[in-house]
């Protein structure tokens, strides 16, 4: 149930124009009752909704963002594509991560309570969508960048991951590669369940490791696959980063690349021209994805409706020596 400022001014024991007051920083008034009245929207949770902050005081023109990380490789790209839409548009952006846990989320509930932004582009951090739906809710404009769990609720702009994968699998199999290792992703994103479900749409009986995005466990899944003795053809791993693990792992163990194994990965971030061999990848479209979640939410503070189904930007097989 969204709180109002009638809440508010009720469990404050204000007035409405009161509470509009301090919300706004407009007109005069006690040092005291102000405290009480923000204490009480921090208690209750209450978020304007971007059209009553925009008639009361005028927008903030500036754009929210909400990231996991910056240090994930394609996450340069998803920005520069909302810097180069929000600043074309005479807008702000305000940009936060999670890097710091439970106190990142406090941080970021605060500047939303405070009204900073008037809108939020969300690259889904774990364990906080929870709070980004309670805000959502309560008025504040969300889409989503990369519906890695999928929430129909929300705007937001995807890539076509199963195709992804299945395109990688053509690939392989049309190069006559038909016992690949598949290196996913953490099984929990909505990501991975869709590039190892459009593999095995064309290689079922692929073997596959449970990954989690890192060099680390790329090289590994290879290593103990090698040491097991099982035969294998080819690597499919779920991003450019696992796959640079993978060819690390096959050159330590004297494996060809690509006439004893052939491997491809998936962003195509700048690095993947730069491995040894170059690295054939499915490309997201990163940079658009960017472009487009800011375009849209942009857009719903004109007033213009965002779509109602996800906005879908295609992949790309990039084919490179790795894997011609």
């Amino acid at each position: 149930m969204r709180v109002t400022i009638a809440d508010v001014a009720r469990e404050a024991g204000v007035s409405k124009t009161t509470v509009s007051r301090v919300i706004n920083t407009k007109g005069e008034v006690d040092g005291s009752t102000a405290a009480r009245v923000r204490e009480v929207i921090a208690q209750l949770g209450y978020v304007p909704s971007s059209g009553a902050v925009g008639l009361a005081r005028g927008n903030s023109r500036t754009v929210g963002m909400l990231v996991p990380s910056l240090a994930w490789p394609w996450m340069g790209e998803v920005l520069q594509g909302v810097v180069d839409t929000v600043e074309a548009a005479g807008y702000g952006l305000l940009l936060f991560t999670i890097s710091r846990g439970a106190e990142s989320v406090e941080h970021f509930i605060g500047r939303v309570s405070a009204r900073a932004f008037d809108g939020l582009l969300v690259v889904e951090p774990e364990n906080t969508m929870d709070k980004i739906t309670e805000l959502h809710r309560k008025g504040l404009p969300v889409v989503l960048i990369d519906d890695r769990g999928h929430h129909p609720e929300f705007p937001s702009v995807v890539t076509t991951n199963r195709e992804g994968g299945a395109s990688a699998a053509r690939h392989l199999l049309a190069a006559g590669r038909t016992r690949p290792l598949v290196i996913t992703g953490p099984l929990h994103f909505g990501c991975t369940r869709e590039r190892t479900a459009g593999f095995r749409d064309h290689q079922p009986d692929a073997i596959v490791v449970t990954g989690d995005f890192t060099e680390a466990l790329g090289r590994r899944a290879v290593e103990e696959l090698i040491a097991s003795g099982t035969a294998f053809d080819s690597v499919f791993a779920h991003n450019d980063i696992s796959a640079a693990g993978a060819l690390r792992a096959l050159r330590a163990a004297g494996r060809s690349v690509p006439d004893d194994v052939a491997v491809v990965g998936f962003d195509d971030i700048p690095m993947a021209e730069h491995t040894e061999p170059p690295l054939t990848t499915v490309r997201q479209p990163t940079r658009r994805m960017g472009e487009m979640a800011a375009r849209i939410l942009l857009g719903h503070l004109g007033g213009v409706a965002a779509p109602a189904e996800p906005v879908v930007l295609p992949t790309e097989l990039v084919v490179r020596a790795s894997a011609p």
